[in-house]
């Protein structure tokens, strides 16, 4: 520090001068005895934004004559470094991508693809973390999710949050966590932890998640970019780890979040980020490796009675400051690919599900639910039904009504595709 505010001496009228000795005062809250006559210089920007995404409008620092255009607060502030595949992502602005996902799409017919992406999502977060809930848990959870965006983050909306994933305190306390926390394993033989993982001490919770609040009120309020700003609180909340469970639903929850927030998600309908995640789920898993084991090597930590760890070294910072851009490359692939390959599915299904039913309906007088099973089955099956379906769910159709059926079935599949 003592050699960092030397240097700042040296030319402290000068413009990196300048910028050191704001973010000195910055990161540690502490006036330092500089002095130098700024009164003809010119403003600098904190941050370079041709080297990082900074707010599109910054707070003007006359003591330093430095704009501040970090997209933080100092405790908690992750960066996103520029390059051209991510200048080209962000650039892209929804408006100009939404009609050619839906076209002249009957409203109808979005709204029931949402509805479906909406419950879809919901199960594949729980997928993700091993789990196959029943039906009505995911549908609860997608009813969650539907409410993205409506409430500002808080404290009391993250224990909210939690309250809804978790469902009952019988066996977990709901709150920020008052103990240790890690992902990983135990020894099987000694109990001890071997951990992925190693999340924020306990003792910095509640002021690095009152900080995320900060940033995330910050970042709103002075043009950050949605992508950008969805990335870093959800990946800056998932290392945290602040509560005991529920911290990856809660964690993907805040993409739908931030980017309905922001107004970047059409109304109604949520980006099914959670089911692409699923499809990429190597990727991320390690993605989430790569940045937590290596700081495992600076981690100084103790098992304790319980076979949880306790921290025995400041670790905060690790939490407050980390480079962003590799997850948010991640999000914006994310993203791509629910537009370009998952919703334009969805779409295709109901499509055919609609041309389906109208043509069986021309031709035969069955229930819906059967007409459901129909095309159900038929999509799982190339298109033909198997020996076993003909002899338990489908007996009572005639040989030439199967084939006809058939017919039906793939003579729509390619109209539609």
């Amino acid at each position: 520090m003592e050699e960092m505010i030397d240097l700042v001496r040296i030319e402290p009228a000068g413009q990196y001068s300048r910028r050191i000795w704001f973010l000195l005062e910055w990161v540690s809250g502490i006036e330092l005895e500089v002095h130098s006559d700024l009164g003809k210089r010119k403003y600098v920007e904190a941050l370079n934004r041709k080297q990082q995404f900074c707010l599109s409008k910054g707070t003007p620092s006359p003591r330093h004559k430095v704009v501040n255009n970090i997209p933080g607060v100092p405790g908690f502030c992750p960066l996103v470094f520029c390059s051209a595949r991510m200048k080209e992502a962000i650039a892209i602005a929804p408006k100009d991508f939404w009609p050619k996902v839906f076209g002249d799409m009957h409203p109808d017919l979005i709204k029931r693809s949402a509805a479906f992406l909406l419950l879809n999502d919901s199960k594949a977060s729980f997928s993700i973390e091993g789990e196959n809930p029943k039906s009505r848990r995911a549908a609860l959870w997608g009813q969650a999710i539907g409410q993205a965006g409506k409430r500002p983050l808080s404290k009391d909306e993250f224990l909210r949050l939690q309250q809804l994933v978790i469902g009952s305190d019988r066996f977990v306390r709901f709150g920020f966590r008052t103990e240790g926390g890690f992902v990983g394993l135990h020894d099987r033989e000694t109990g001890m932890p071997v951990p992925d993982h190693i999340s924020a001490r306990w003792e910095d919770v509640e002021t690095l998640m009152n900080s995320l609040v900060e940033t995330y009120r910050c970042q709103k309020d002075n043009g950050y970019h949605a992508v950008l700003a969805a990335a870093v609180l959800a990946f800056g909340f998932v290392f945290i780890h602040p509560f005991i469970d529920g911290n990856g639903r809660i964690h993907r929850y805040l993409f739908h979040h931030i980017l309905t927030e922001y107004e970047f998600s059409p109304p109604g309908l949520v980006f099914p980020i959670s089911a692409s995640i699923l499809d990429h789920l190597d990727r991320y898993r390690r993605l989430l490796e790569g940045h937590s084991i290596p700081l495992l090597d600076w981690i100084d930590w103790e098992q304790t009675d319980d076979n949880n760890l306790r921290v025995l070294n400041q670790t905060a910072d690790y939490y407050k400051y980390f480079d962003a851009t590799p997850f948010v490359e991640f999000l914006v692939d994310c993203l791509e690919d629910t537009v370009n390959r998952i919703i334009p599915e969805e779409i295709s299904y109901l499509k055919q599900f609609d041309a389906f039913k109208t043509a069986i309906d021309d031709q035969f007088d069955l229930p819906d639910r059967l007409v459901d099973l129909l095309f159900r089955f038929l999509n799982q099956n190339g298109g033909r039904f198997s020996k076993r379906a003909l002899a338990k769910e489908f007996y009572g159709f005639a040989d030439n009504e199967k084939e006809d059926i058939e017919a039906i079935f793939l003579r729509i599949r390619q109209q539609v595709n």
